[in-house]
């Protein structure tokens, strides 16, 4: 059988045409080979990547010590049941927990798998009395029935329809509509601190701390869906640490194990305790390549100093577009966080996306006119610089 390595682009696009289900919008490339923020295509051209693995691989393609830790542990074991106990998951819940609030662990495959997890909590520790959650618009929270219907933007839900009972929608940052809709069958607020598909939101200052006060006055779960921002993509371990709130629950994917699947969810260990035996599973969850992974890719971060340098970083792209926002009247917002960024336009951003790609810049639109911007923790100066210099370079073209 032939490599993909061995194909064109143009070959692999026709392989896909008649064996792969078409349910994603997929660019005309094939991409076979990633190093740190390049990765490159079957016909060896390379592209500068901003966006790398949708914000899984916030280490860059292929991280040296996360190759390594899981080139070891392919060798020793690649699975077990969780029916038995693992060193390695264990040492990986008890990094997670230190680095946050001290909650326990349940490990899954995917930031959706980590929301329902909470979405089950939230209504079994209030012992199927209270089921209704309140989650904002704009934000996202995975594809699953429950994660979607947590997801309050209608265009999720169009013929997928009946959703799962219990959800109430209030806008992002408005805390006197989400107190409003708190009823006796209330059991927990979910929210992304920054939101990051709804176009990279930071909320007022007073929004989350207000959270946590109502979730307490009402003994609701704070529950913080952390899947994109999570494991130092803000320039902290967890975006909630730039706001002085605490949760009660947290989930995490993407980045967690530095590209390797894997998702998380950390609840305060009273909490926990009602996740109890027969109530939830994941049979892969936790797996020891996960798991080293996961614990490789935190050691990383911390050897390397990539949480200051996710400052460093965020700093330069705020520089930059706030910059050309002064030349360019189509931008009409900036958004930055640590290496979590949003450039707003007046216009869609589409036609800027596609205009990086023939400059071999990879980027992301969402929202329909918001640039969104992952790159790596690992991402250079020069490489930051050569990168917005392109965004400039194509939005002046473009207006």
């Amino acid at each position: 059988m032939a490599t993909v390595e061995s194909l064109s682009s143009a070959e692999t696009v026709k392989l896909f045409q008649q064996y792969v289900i078409g349910n994603y919008t997929r660019y005309p490339v094939s991409l076979v080979r990633g190093e740190n923020s390049y990765v490159w295509d079957s016909e060896g051209n390379r592209y500068l990547d901003f966006f790398p693995g949708w914000g899984c691989n916030l280490l860059g393609h292929c991280p040296e010590p996360v190759v390594r830790a899981v080139q070891e542990q392919v060798a020793t074991l690649i699975h077990v049941p969780n029916t038995w106990h693992m060193e390695v998951q264990g040492q990986w819940a008890k990094a997670l927990s230190e680095r946050s609030f001290g909650g326990q662990a349940f490990f899954c495959n995917s930031g959706t798998e980590a929301n329902e997890a909470a979405i089950k909590l939230a209504r079994l520790q209030s012992a199927g009395k209270r089921y209704k959650i309140i989650t904002f618009t704009n934000g996202f929270h995975g594809r699953t029935m429950g994660a979607i219907t947590a997801t309050a933007q209608p265009k999720y839900h169009e013929g997928i329809g009946p959703l799962l009972p219990g959800f109430r929608y209030a806008p992002y940052g408005d805390l006197a509509a989400a107190e409003k809709l708190i009823d006796d069958e209330t059991c927990a607020f979910l929210v992304e601190p920054v939101q990051g598909e709804g176009g990279v939101n930071i909320p007022p200052a007073d929004f989350l701390p207000g959270l946590r006060r109502l979730a307490d006055q009402h003994k609701l779960l704070l529950m913080f869906d952390e899947v994109q921002t999570g494991c130092g993509r803000t320039g902290h371990w967890f975006a909630y640490q730039h706001f002085g709130v605490t949760p009660d629950v947290m989930t995490l994917a993407k980045s967690l194990c530095g590209g390797v699947a894997g998702g998380a969810m950390l609840a305060r260990p009273e909490v926990a305790a009602y996740l109890k035996p027969g109530t939830h599973a994941a049979t892969f969850g936790g797996n020891p390549l996960a798991a080293r992974a996961g614990i490789a890719a935190l050691e990383m971060i911390e050897q390397e100093g990539l949480l200051e340098r996710g400052k460093a970083l965020g700093e330069i792209f705020r520089s930059r577009f706030t910059e050309l926002q002064a030349q360019c009247d189509v931008i009409r917002e900036v958004r930055v966080l640590g290496v979590m960024v949003g450039v707003e336009l007046a216009v869609d951003g589409a036609p800027v996306v596609r205009r990086c790609l023939e400059r071999r810049l990879l980027i992301n639109c969402t929202h329909g006119t918001v640039i969104r911007l992952l790159p790596a923790l690992t991402l250079s100066d020069q490489q930051a610089h050569e990168g917005c210099d392109i965004i400039a370079a194509a939005l002046k073209e473009l207006v």
